[in-house]
């Protein structure tokens, strides 16, 4: 691999760590991020003739620290108070000042999540942030526009500024306070890795990957039910992220796929979680979706399934979230136990919800339950506008050979 390949690799699995070391020894998101540019095009430029230092990121996060240091005094001609700023900042790193702590990363999305800011510019910025999404993929898990999703990022950066809001892991009396929006942003980190927004893989195992480590953390930082219910949601769901594709890189559905080629130690770990969070006898969200989860993969078949034991869960789990997508999955689990005439009858007026109506999976469970119903019209419509709601390869070629299907003279 040449020096640019690898400033390119260490790029996609350095950068955000990179980015919470420097906000943390910089104090400021902005300047990071460009400090963190900065270092990036000095690696480009240097590396190919020095060759890559042993420790990369070391490397990075010293380059980019100085490059700010560098910036701030030159801009202090402009503005006095900056020479300040980049004396301190330039004592502390003499001093050695940049101890490895127990997680940068942990530290930012605690950041991010700060009460202070709106709860969806919490999500939002984390996602950016922490986890280097764009904000086209962001406004896919938000079901919003690209540029809202800039909007409330930019006035969050903003706030954190402003309100001088602390970069750390809070107190562990105030943790339960801070935990939802956290564990939601995790679960949305997880939720692009495993099923991408974008792109030509269905999967980011390096997103998936990087929830499930921040979901260990958070366990050890608060073993509360719904922090072992990610968890456990997360290892489960993971467990079968290879299946889910085929060698061509197809989507596969779930009653398709080789469990063989599920992951055990993930299940077997997941399982035992579930099992905890019930015996213990506290549920919420993550728990009982953990729950379900746990059902599916205890299950030789899609056809073994217990989709008696699944409705009942979903039921409980919709009076404790309520939600049009919770809605959308509950019929789905129906129309599994009960047929898919019922599964329709349930889905159509969710279709004219506003969360769902630009939801691509609503169209296509409404697309495939028609098509087993024979109304080979409405399934039509139902995947086309799906497609135009896809921007995922993998799932773009699945929705485009369902239409083909329908077109043929012989169907499933």
């Amino acid at each position: 691999m040449d020096a640019q390949a690898q400033v390119e690799a260490v790029y996609r699995h350095e950068s955000r760590r990179v980015l919470a070391t420097l906000i943390r020894l910089l104090g400021d998101i902005d300047l990071a991020e460009e400090a963190m540019h900065d270092a990036f095009r000095a690696a480009m430029e240097q590396w190919p003739q020095t060759g890559v230092p042993d420790q990369p990121r070391a490397w990075l996060v010293s380059a980019g620290r100085f490059k700010a240091i560098d910036g701030l005094r030159r801009r202090a001609r402009f503005d006095a108070s900056l020479a300040q700023i980049a004396d301190t900042l330039y004592q502390q790193a003499e001093e050695g000042a940049d101890e490895e702590l127990e997680d940068d990363r942990l530290r930012l999305v605690f950041t991010c999540c700060h009460p202070a800011l709106p709860a969806d510019a919490q999500v939002a910025l984390t996602l950016r942030e922490v986890c280097d999404l764009t904000t086209e993929e962001i406004a896919g898990a938000f079901l919003a526009t690209p540029s809202a999703i800039a909007q409330r990022i930019v006035r969050a950066k903003a706030k954190i500024r402003q309100a001088r809001i602390p970069y750390r892991v809070p107190p562990r009396e105030e943790l339960p306070g801070r935990l939802d929006a956290v564990l939601h942003v995790v679960y949305l980190v997880f939720n692009e890795g495993y099923s991408a927004s974008s792109g030509d893989s269905l999967t980011r195992k390096d997103l998936s990957g990087e929830a499930i480590r921040l979901g260990r953390l958070l366990v050890e930082l608060l073993p509360d039910p719904e922090t072992l219910g990610l968890l456990a949601l997360m290892l489960l769901h993971e467990s079968r992220r290879t299946a889910r594709t085929d060698a061509e890189g197809n989507l596969v559905l779930l009653e398709k796929q080789d469990r063989s080629r599920w992951d055990r130690a993930l299940i077997d770990e997941g399982t035992s979680l579930v099992q905890h969070i019930w015996n213990a006898r506290r549920f919420g969200p993550y728990s009982l979706q953990a729950s379900i989860a746990a059902v599916h993969a205890g299950a030789s078949s899609a056809r073994e399934t217990d989709w008696q034991q699944i409705v009942a869960i979903y039921d409980v789990l919709l009076r404790a979230d309520p939600s049009p997508v919770v809605e959308l999955n509950r019929a789905a689990a129906i129309a599994m136990r009960d047929g898919p005439a019922e599964g329709v009858a349930l889905i159509e007026p969710l279709l004219q919800h506003d969360a769902l109506q630009r939801y691509a999976p609503a169209h296509s469970a409404h697309a495939d339950l028609c098509r087993r119903l024979a109304r080979y019209e409405q399934a039509r419509r139902s995947y086309r506008r799906a497609l135009e709601l896809t921007s995922q390869a993998a799932q773009r070629r699945f929705l485009e050979q369902r239409l083909r299907e329908l077109d043929s003279p012989v169907r499933e």
